[in-house]
């Protein structure tokens, strides 16, 4: 609930520090004392737009503070959440400051803050139901909000809610697939011609290389098989080098044990030697029947290299590269062939999702129905005390074209009204004129308060144009409405005055020339005297004072 208000230097306000209370309070005071900056100064505080004319002559600035107490924090820390601003703890602080040429500036918390922030808090800490205001129950879009609190249907709606994030979820998928699909179905010819021509090459990591190699070696052919001839036939000549080795090996070992170990390193070395001559002939002979066994040609080894060096430059990748491009455009096409196994899959599920949602968006529907009508019986039960006895109040629930179908489910509501009979029911602010409009509100929130999610309500000259038994049950609504909500009433009606637990006087004083609003809080004789002079005009008789005592003692809250 609001708490408290502080306003500096708005229009004619200089300084103005107000305390709030739960219950119903009653502003008062003479047309033109300034009950209605008091409104401007709450809704500068609530987001409203700012106007340098709201700014007290001679001053720099204005600034408004309103302080409220939170019995039920969870909206508004789910605002603050998303701005990225700490939890409120129960407690949160508006202010805003207009300066001179028409600046503005936003505080929560006293942390720096958008106009726009301060504007979604507002909606939910404050309704200002006034003949011309456009928010609230003034707005179509909070209708289908308002009938599914009204009828206890929060939690139908957010199974709805649910199911159509489902339906949408499965439908997103069904439409991604497709559009895959058919971005794949363009490319399949290609993919199945690049897919057959890798097939018939088979190409292998790493056989550019050896081609390249075995190439230099054809290339050369006959130049390797002469210099192996030429080793050969050395390693051969005049006996060879082997028996050469082996004749010096045996003359060393006729007389080894005579040189006293002298020769051992020598006949090491001519071992080695010998192993050594083995081995060089043995590897001169495989490399000649190597090349003699190769029955590939050297054009052979060109049309191959060149088919892999071509198709290498065709994917945009080296050679080595091309197994794995033949893998992959092989999977693109596996996955093409099985695409419509998966799309068939997803189109069932989004055809489950769907069936889903429609049964409990038509439960849901149903149920406002019902609930439709309960709400104008509701309300047409109030409308006769408040002098709307040939008015009709109407809730047009009405099917949405499936175009239109969303979260909320599968209706629009709207709440209309008809003021005279026989006339068809329309709009509330088209119908109705102000004062019908203003007590049209009056009974839609007598009705509708115990779903409010709206902890303090403000009243602007709800009783215009009435009075007698008509203010009289004006006043008791407001009463009532107040015993669940904190209710704020701008009056010029003494039977809603009296109706009040806080009471306060709204006056003009001019001090050096200068004139200056003040607001003052009544105790028991001084509400008397004001509704008695709202009775009876200036002069105060006798017979007012009595009619505003029987007022008082018939009220809500009679003084003590």
């Amino acid at each position: 609930m609001l708490a408290s208000l502080s306003i500096r230097d708005v229009v004619l306000i200089d300084r103005l520090d107000l305390t709030y209370e739960p219950g119903l309070s009653v502003l008062t005071g003479e047309t033109g004392a300034g009950k209605s900056i008091l409104l401007d100064a709450l809704g500068l505080a609530l987001g409203e737009r700012a106007d340098s004319g709201l700014v007290r002559h001679g001053a720099d600035q204005a600034t408004v503070i309103a302080a409220f107490d939170l019995a039920d924090p969870t909206q508004v820390d789910a605002i603050l959440s998303d701005a990225d601003l700490a939890s409120s703890e129960g407690n949160l602080i508006l202010r805003r400051v207009v300066t001179a040429d028409g600046r503005s500036r936003a505080y929560v918390n006293d942390q720096p803050t958008s106009v726009g922030l301060m504007r979604r808090l507002g909606d939910v800490l404050v309704e200002i139901q006034g003949q011309f205001d456009q928010r609230g129950l003034m707005d179509p879009s909070t209708h289908r909000d308002t009938l599914d609190a009204f009828a206890g249907l929060r939690g139908q709606a957010a199974a709805v809610a649910k199911a159509w994030s489902a339906w949408n979820t499965a439908l997103v998928a069904l439409e991604t697939a497709r559009a895959d699909l058919e971005r794949a179905r363009a490319d399949e010819e290609y993919l199945r011609h690049a897919v057959a021509e890798l097939d018939q090459l088979a190409p292998q990591v790493g056989e550019e290389h050896r081609l390249a190699e075995t190439r230099s070696m054809l290339m050369n052919a006959e130049a390797v098989v002469e210099a192996l001839n030429t080793a050969s036939a050395a390693i051969a000549e005049d006996g060879g080098a082997d028996n050469a080795v082996a004749r010096a090996q045996r003359a060393l070992e006729r007389v080894a044990d005579r040189a006293a170990g002298r020769l051992d390193t020598a006949l090491a070395a001519l071992d080695r030697a010998a192993a050594e001559l083995q081995d060089a002939g043995a590897e001169i002979a495989a490399a000649a029947a190597d090349i003699d066994a190769d029955g590939t040609s050297l054009s052979e080894i060109d049309d191959r290299l060149h088919a892999l060096r071509d198709l290498a430059r065709k994917h945009g990748v080296d050679a080595d590269r091309l197994p794995e491009v033949h893998r992959r455009f092989a999977d693109h096409l596996a996955a093409l062939d099985g695409k419509g196994g998966e799309i068939g899959a997803l189109s069932a599920a989004e055809d489950r999702a769907r069936k889903d949602y429609v049964v409990a968006a038509e439960a849901l529907s149903k149920a406002r129905g019902e609930a439709a009508a309960q709400l104008d019986a509701a309300i047409g039960a109030e409308l006769p005390p408040l002098k709307l006895d040939k008015a009709r109040f109407e809730t047009a629930v009405t099917r949405l074209d499936e175009t239109r179908w969303g979260s909320n489910g599968l209706d629009a509501v709207a709440f209309q009204v008809a003021t005279n009979p026989g006339m068809p029911a329309g709009p509330l602010s088209k119908i109705a004129s102000g004062g019908e409009l203003s007590r049209f509100l009056l009974a839609l929130k007598v009705v509708l308060a115990e779903a409010s999610p709206v902890p303090t309500l403000v009243f602007d000259e709800v009783d215009s144009g009435v009075g007698g038994a008509v203010a009289a049950a004006v006043g008791d609504r407001l009463a009532r409405l107040a015993s669940r909500l904190q209710v704020l009433v701008v009056t010029h009606s003494p039977q809603v005055a009296a109706q009040g637990a806080h009471h306060w006087h709204v006056a003009k004083r001019v001090h050096d020339q200068v004139t200056a609003t003040d607001v003052v809080r009544l105790g028991s004789k001084e509400r008397r005297e004001e509704i008695a002079r709202m009775l009876s005009g200036a002069a105060i008789t006798s017979e007012a004072r009595a009619a505003a005592d029987s007022l008082l003692n018939q009220s809500s809250h009679p003084p003590r």
